[in-house]
């Protein structure tokens, strides 16, 4: 899905929701809430995009997974941070970054690269998320009126067939989803583009499957 405004990717989080529902439904992991809210996103919407470009099948369910590649429309997927940044590094000497998507919301390198400051950032679980959250958005203000519209847009901004197609794949992701809880009426406290969530709570979160570590 290398096209203007597609996110996708290769990033290192684990996000595990905790929470199923038994007739298979799932809620909105809180990390996923709580980006969403501070760019005026639904979370749902947020949630139902990261499905939708970088799902792998765990042990609790099918979940976005943040070391995800997509080369030339080829998707990829790795065990760590490290070995996705390494593998990027080796597709960047053949391919143009405008055929590269990084991370767990497969944010297009060429096309979206200036939300990063490196390739290593790019990776960063956060800063990835919330890279797709301010594209998100900025599709609504484009043309407000439909979330689902403003999904087509995020992944295929001239729209036509790809973004009608893309929307009805978010659709059904959306019909598997639980509306996260009302947060607390006192404003969510401020998610730095470096600095994880705490551990997850009794609700859904973040889960972090090794510590972080400089660029290598």
């Amino acid at each position: 899905m290398a096209t203007r405004g597609v996110l996708t990717g290769a990033a290192l989080l684990l996000l595990a929701s905790s929470n199923c529902w038994s007739s298979g439904m799932q809620t909105v992991p809180d990390g996923y809430t709580k980006v969403a809210r501070e760019h005026g996103v639904p979370p749902e919407a947020l949630y139902s995009v990261a499905l939708q470009e970088s799902s792998r099948k765990l042990s609790r369910g099918v979940r976005p997974w943040p070391w995800t590649l997509n080369v030339a429309g080829k998707g990829y997927r790795y065990k760590t941070r490290l070995e996705a940044w390494q593998a990027l590094q080796t597709f960047m000497k053949t391919y143009s970054l405008k055929r590269i998507d990084a991370g767990l919301m497969q944010v297009n390198l060429g096309w979206n690269g200036h939300h990063f400051t490196s390739t290593w950032e790019a990776l960063d679980p956060y800063t990835n998320l919330n890279a797709a959250a301010v594209i998100l958005r900025e599709c609504w203000d484009r043309k407000p009126g439909s979330w689902l519209d403003a999904a087509g847009c995020y992944h295929h901004p001239a729209g036509g067939q790809a973004a009608a197609r893309y929307r009805s794949f978010i659709k059904a992701k959306l019909a598997t989803l639980q509306p996260p809880p009302s947060l607390p009426t006192q404003a969510p406290a401020q998610l730095a583009d470096n600095a994880p969530l705490p551990a997850a709570t009794s609700n859904t979160g973040f889960v972090w499957i090794e510590p972080r570590s400089p660029r290598p």
